[in-house]
């Protein structure tokens, strides 16, 4: 039924909105239970090393020679975890690790932020050139780069130092950071920025309180993903840093395997303690990760 009201001589009716309409949800085609099997096969791919990992760090080697390394151990042995835990002094590389990749993720994203300001928002002159410097520099493979830095390293007595591989491996992250970043901020809306300037803002303050702000859930990704990719970097480490004090976790892991000796469940239970912290700090961010990857999509 409608409502009647009076209005200034008028009769207006109003009728109350439609109901939504709740269809049966569609059944699934053959295509898409063809591509959640697909992803299902993938997933389960991607899966597959770390539960070889998980059951092979916990055997004994006896039971692996035996009956292979796909089998389910008959008892739980912890020797090889704990072997290796104090044969490369895993306390040490775990912190190394963690203290240049936590470094490395902070110095990069706010060299990109100040980089992606001044490039997205100032629009300084050959914006597009410069971006594109920086689009062939993180495309650069490392391989081309270790003999320069070596070199520059040791000249500026930096070399066998953590922190000669943070500033390297920041500057050379920052690099895929400022070009991501300058893609959000160019599309900024101006009329936010020309109101914070007359209400007399200056620029830091704009970057401050309006820019960071904005940006941060994009900030959260790319400080994921430089953690994780520095956590996982192997090349530069293992070259800048040869000492045993200042090695990361993942040239620790790379030590045990050589040509002629080979350890599969030490291989397993290093495998397994250099990917839990990883795994463990995805966890705790992949919320802040969906979230910033949903905004950055909705944009």
């Amino acid at each position: 039924m409608g409502v009647e009201i009076m209005g200034r001589g008028r009769v207006v009716t109003t009728r109350p909105a439609p109901a939504p309409h709740r269809g049966r949800r569609g059944k699934r085609g053959a295509g898409g239970w063809a591509v959640l099997a697909l992803v299902a096969g993938v997933g389960l791919l991607m899966l597959f090393p770390f539960w070889i990992a998980v059951i092979n760090a916990f055997k004994p080697a006896q039971d692996y020679i035996a009956n292979g390394p796909v089998s389910l151990p008959a008892e739980l042995d912890f020797s090889a975890l704990a072997d290796f835990w104090s044969g490369v002094d895993f306390n040490r590389k775990l912190l190394n690790s963690a203290v240049i990749s936590g470094s490395v993720a902070l110095i990069a994203v706010t060299l990109s932020l100040l980089s992606a300001f001044a490039i997205g928002i100032g629009r300084i002159r050959g914006r597009v050139w410069i971006l594109a410097l920086f689009m062939l520099a993180f495309t650069i493979p490392q391989e081309a780069l270790v003999y320069p830095l070596f070199v520059l390293t040791r000249d500026l007595g930096l070399y066998d130092t953590m922190t000669g591989v943070i500033i390297i491996l920041a500057v050379l992250q920052s690099a895929f950071g400022t070009y991501m970043l300058s893609s959000v901020l160019g599309a900024f809306p101006p009329e936010v920025l020309e109101a914070a300037r007359l209400d007399g803002a200056s620029r830091f303050q704009v970057l401050r309180l309006v820019v960071l702000p904005l940006t941060r859930p994009t900030m959260a990704v790319l400080v994921t993903f430089f953690f994780i990719w520095t956590w996982n970097d192997f090349f530069l480490p293992l070259v800048l840093l040869p000492s045993a004090d200042n090695q990361t976790l993942s040239v620790a892991l790379g030590a045990l395997s050589g040509q002629y000796t080979s350890d599969p469940t030490a291989l397993a239970a290093a495998s397994l303690a250099g990917i839990l912290p990883a795994l463990v700090f995805f966890l705790l961010f992949q919320r802040t990760l969906m979230r910033g990857v949903n905004l950055g999509a909705v944009k």
